[in-house]
């Protein structure tokens, strides 16, 4: 595979299913101790990245879970946010600007920080109350999340599968190889058909909007300088739908919950009008060893293991490498 360092994926998924006792030890207090809300703070692609599981919770728990932005929560205020609360920070260097500084007021609030990182000596493990390592650079932190949000559910009473989930997920690393390997040849033929297409149009809803957000602005546009427009299923027919024309490349990222009819309707009308519909399904993957009916949890982390070999393979022919960048942690703002 183009680009691929097949021991160090392994390696880096396996360090971050291998925190699953470290993150129980933890729900598990918290949960005795009790708390009142908890806000999954992140800044950019990471804040994108909590989407999914404020869903999760949205759908399935009646505690108050909230994705937030970093710079706003520290801007704005959160009259939620106090001694009882508990905030989640991620980040891949343990140096973002916008997270440390929501740290230090989440803190300040009287809140309990948890930082998922690479990174023991950063900034962010530093900062917060109590930093789970895993290995350096990995990404993305589903694995984290979908253990600590399915903990939380389970001992909340919301989630009665969670063990069998739990021991199913210990194969993650090996089943996302897998996916890497099935999605190679489907990238690579993207990616040639795409790379003189300078503007796509993304479609994705439920636990995949956040994904598709992220796939927008933090890889074709910050990573490939390419313009995109993404929209949410549901909300696909108020508005964005007026930019589709013929030759308009439509990407639409589908998953496998109670969502997928709205993704459907957005793909049939896309159809009707672009030559150019590409539809990424998480369906089209075996995910061996995992029961069907959590599937559907991990369509963010299929997915962002599908798209990272489009990426590279838009490296290439574009000859743009995705670590190029003209302003951010570039110039001063």
């Amino acid at each position: 595979m183009l680009g691929f360092n097949e021991p160090e994926f392994l390696s880096q998924m396996a360090s971050a299913v291998a925190l699953r006792p470290q993150i129980e030890e933890l729900v598990d207090r918290l949960v005795d101790e009790g708390f009142d809300n908890l806000l999954l703070v992140g800044a950019g692609g990471t804040y994108a990245q909590m989407w999914p599981y404020e869903h999760l919770a949205r759908r399935g728990s009646t505690l108050d879970v909230r994705a937030v932005i970093a710079a706003e929560l520290v801007a704005s205020g959160d009259a939620t946010l106090g001694g009882r609360s508990v905030a989640i920070f991620t980040s891949v260097s343990g140096t973002t600007d916008d997270s440390i500084r929501a740290i230090d007021h989440c803190k300040s609030k009287g809140a309990y920080t948890i930082g998922f990182t690479g990174h023991p000596e950063s900034p962010v493990a530093l900062n917060v109350d109590v930093a789970l390592i895993s290995e350096p650079k990995t990404w993305p932190f589903d694995m984290q999340m979908l253990l600590f949000m399915g903990r939380l559910l389970a001992r909340r009473g919301e989630f009665g599968g969670y063990e069998k989930f739990a021991g199913e997920f210990a194969g993650i690393p090996k089943i996302m190889l897998d996916v890497a390997r099935q999605a190679e040849p489907v990238a690579a033929a993207f990616a040639e058909a795409h790379k003189d297409t300078d503007y796509h149009f993304l479609i994705g809803g439920g636990n995949l909007w956040g994904f598709t957000y992220l796939y927008s602005m933090c890889i074709l546009e910050e990573m490939q300088w390419l313009r995109t427009t993404r929209v949410h299923s549901a909300e696909f027919f108020h508005g964005s739908l007026e930019l589709l024309e013929e030759n308009t490349s439509v990407i639409i990222f589908q998953g496998e919950d109670e969502t997928r009819s709205l993704t459907d309707r957005a793909e049939v009308f896309a159809r009707r009008v672009s030559k150019d519909v590409t539809v990424f399904d998480t369906r089209e993957y075996p995910l061996e060893g995992i029961s069907p009916e959590f599937r559907g949890l991990l369509a963010p982390l299929v997915l962002d293991t599908v798209m990272s070999r489009v990426s590279k393979h838009l490296e290439r022919v574009r000859d743009h490498s995705l670590d190029l960048r003209r302003y951010y942690r570039v110039m001063e703002y």
